[in-house]
């Protein structure tokens, strides 16, 4: 009875010592295909280093190339041939950019062409902050980890030769030109100039590094490829239009295609680690951040320390029940989410001050990528509700760029504004976390750029370049034939809806009343013929021909941006009740909204038509259509696999979507503080609210699934109390103690 008892008590103490952690349920891979552009290097959360495989250049097998094709990410699941870790890099974005300072080892023969140097791999294993392979031609295993602002890699080589190679010309980047200097047989310095993101030439800004290797190489120097020359010049010169070799060159290089070289002899199995550090201030910071955060070469200790703070970060949600792939999805949801915006200032606080050559200076944490056109719908709402310290410095450093540069930012990357997308997304991100009650900040400053924004002429205006129209007509017509003046005018309508929300609280009652007037303007766009949104000529017209489903699979359409009008016509959530209203009452709302679905127009990985299965539940008896259709888009867009999200990721909003969505409520609105309740993909989800914001410290998510078909909601008690309808205020949720749902297989 005794050994009986010794063995339960030691498999149940087994059992908890190898519980599997959140963190262990992210599958980085995840979001690597199906344009997801998410990738699987190695970060820390909101960390601004990152380390990754960079395998979309240099070989005909690729099935992606970043020279053939558009392309926005260093890696794709479906490539295979390795160039070099990238470092620091974006997640989840539709435009190229970073994926720099490209760090490779080989063997044998020393070679700097990377259509040559080039490796394909196997084993490839990634988990939060750490990311491994074999490259098959040189038997070397790569590994790479991170910590905050430093990048440590290992490299295991083979007898012989082994070769460490940093590439300064290649990376995603649209910008050339860097320089860099050896400092001692084991340290070299830099820059790499970087930017043009979407194309914008003038959102250019340098990165600074300090790399350090672990062990002095037996040679070391520069490459440089050169410009090719034309007729007897070319003879004299063996090196035209081919990489020449410095071996007897030390001081500092410069130029569009150089790299450096580290030249070893290798024992079998020798381990040689390489970290860097970065900075967008100086070199001098660079050197202080990789010497503070990685002061030795520890590859374990800084691996296990970005799993801790991963751990850490995603613990504040756990759920129970549900299958391994689903804990997998809703994890590596929450990693992506984590990811941007990334902090920007050094370990001294220094950093690049908006649009400016000035360093600032913060002892908090200052951001940067803001993907705003996206991340305002959900992001802002998720990261005011689990995360509402980080929230603050991301709202606090929205209203410094304010204040440095005249402008709140658009689609703000590394001190530079790219001017990407449309609208004023700011307003809608800052006052939907105010409206939910985070306010340590200063709104007054914050509101003063708003309404510079809302309020200038378009000719003087960064944000709404046409102003003028849009405050003169309450519409902005279409004065080009692709100027996506739909869209614009739209996303104006939820920021100033929103405007006037942020006035009414701050007691400016008359500004409350034009941003409310100037919200409804939708309405001029609605036309009874096609029963959508249509664009207005300039002489009030409406635009022909018209052809609302113009705009699929990126086709360019009239007045509406990556889109058609059925992506964009329900795109009115602040007054979904007067649209329905416009469209004939509650059925033919609903009617056609289920259409949108029924004949595959809803595009789940377009941002304006997100919250679209989330309206029904506006309507009395309609709900039921919400809780199918969420359960149908998880099911078929979201895979334990790399084309697991529709598509491209937008810095975690597509993420965000299915986080909140298998949680089972959702802010279809922003601003708006009610969230719409759909039936939990989990049987529990606990989430470990802030106590200093929400005194009730926890919230306690329950639903028993009887089948995996009880997907209709019966009825949901709010601290024991039923609610009547299928929304919940922000207050109730964040002071419910448990949202209890009782679901059933059938709808009512």
């Amino acid at each position: 009875m005794k050994v009986l008892l010794f063995s339960f008590l030691l498999s149940c103490c087994s059992a908890l010592v190898f519980a599997q952690q959140p963190v262990d349920y992210v599958n980085p891979f995840i979001g690597t295909s199906n344009y997801g552009t998410t990738n699987p290097g190695a970060i820390c959360p909101q960390g601004m280093m990152s380390v990754t495989p960079f395998n979309v250049m240099g070989s005909k097998s690729n099935k992606f190339d970043k020279d053939s094709q558009w392309w926005s990410t260093p890696y794709s699941a479906d490539n295979n041939f390795f160039t070099g870790y990238a470092h620091v890099n974006l997640s989840g974005v539709g435009c190229p950019e970073m994926g720099s300072l490209l760090l490779m080892p080989t063997s044998g023969e020393l070679n700097v062409d990377y259509h040559e140097y080039g490796s394909e791999y196997k084993n490839e294993v990634a988990h939060p902050g750490y990311y491994s392979n074999i490259l098959t031609k040189y038997n070397i295993k790569t590994e790479a980890t991170a910590s905050m602002r430093t990048g440590l890699t290992r490299f295991t080589f083979p007898k012989g030769q082994g070769n460490i190679l940093l590439n300064l010309g290649e990376g995603l980047t649209n910008e050339t030109g860097a320089t860099v200097r050896m400092v001692s047989d084991t340290e070299i310095e830099g820059s790499k100039l970087l930017g043009t993101f979407c194309y914008n030439p003038q959102a250019v800004f340098p990165i600074y590094f300090v790399m350090k290797l672990s062990k002095a190489p037996k040679q070391a120097g520069y490459w440089k490829k050169q410009r090719e020359m034309k007729g007897v010049e070319a003879e004299w010169d063996a090196y035209s239009g081919k990489y020449k070799l410095y071996t007897k060159y030390d001081r500092e290089m410069s130029g569009d295609d150089i790299g450096v070289w580290f030249k070893y002899d290798t024992e079998e199995n020798e381990v040689i680690e390489v970290k860097m550090g970065v900075s967008f201030v100086s070199i001098e910071n660079a050197r202080l951040n990789m010497n503070t955060e990685q002061p030795d070469f520890n590859f374990d200790k800084v691996r296990a320390a970005a799993g801790r703070m991963w751990n850490d970060d995603l613990s504040c949600v756990m759920v129970e029940g549900g299958t391994n792939d689903d804990k997998t999805i809703f994890y590596t949801a929450m990693y992506h989410l984590l990811i941007h915006p990334n902090i920007i200032q050094d370990v001294n606080g220094e950093y690049p001050m908006m649009e400016s050559l000035k360093v600032g200076h913060t002892d908090g944490n200052r951001y940067t990528v803001f993907s705003l056109w996206d991340t305002y719908r959900n992001v802002s709402t998720l990261m005011t509700l689990l995360y509402p310290e980080k929230q603050l410095d991301i709202i606090r450093t929205m209203i410094d760029m304010y204040k440095e540069s005249g402008w709140l930012p658009k689609w703000e990357l590394f001190g530079r504004e790219t001017l990407t997308m449309e609208g004023d997304p700011s307003i809608p991100y800052i006052v939907d976390a105010y409206m939910r009650g985070l306010r340590d900040y200063d709104i007054e400053t914050a509101y003063e750029g708003m309404r510079k924004g809302a309020t200038t002429p378009g000719e003087f205006n960064l944000l709404r370049p046409d102003n003028n129209d849009y405050m003169s007509k309450g519409y902005v017509p279409l004065r080009e034939q692709y100027d996506n003046s739909v869209s614009h005018a739209l996303e104006y309508y939820i920021a100033d809806w929103n405007l006037s929300l942020l006035a009414d609280a701050l007691g400016k009652k008359e500004d409350a009343k034009l941003f409310r007037e100037r919200a409804m303007g939708y309405k001029h766009y609605y036309c009874k013929e096609f029963g959508t949104l249509r664009p207005i000529l300039p002489d009030g017209t409406f635009y022909s021909p018209f052809d609302p489903k113009q705009g699929e699979n990126f086709e360019p359409s009239p007045g509406f941006h990556e889109g058609n009008a059925w992506n964009y016509t329900f795109y009115v959530p602040h007054d979904i009740k007067g649209l329905a209203k416009l469209m004939g009452g509650q059925k033919k709302f609903v009617d056609k909204l289920q259409m949108v679905f029924d004949k595959g127009y809803y595009d789940m990985a377009n941002e304006p038509d997100i919250a679209y299965p989330y309206l029904f539940s506006y309507f009395k008896g309609e709900a039921w259509r919400t809780q199918k259709l969420v359960r149908e888009l998880l099911g078929k867009y979201y895979h334990n696999a790399p084309n697991g999200l529709p598509g491209n990721d937008d810095t975690g909003t597509m993420s965000t979507w299915a986080i909140f969505s298998m949680m089972g409520f959702y802010p279809a609105c922003p601003g708006d503080l009610d969230y719409v309740l759909t039936s939990p993909t989990f049987n529990k989800v606990t989430i470990r609210l802030d106590e200093k914001f929400y005194p009730k410290g926890s919230l306690v998510i329950e639903s028993g699934h009887q089948t995996p078909d009880d997907i209709y909601i019966k009825e949901v008690t709010a601290d024991g109390k039923k609610l009547k309808g299928y929304t919940i205020s922000q207050q109730e949720l964040v002071n419910a103690g448990t949202l209890r749902f009782t679901l059933d297989s059938k709808h009512k």
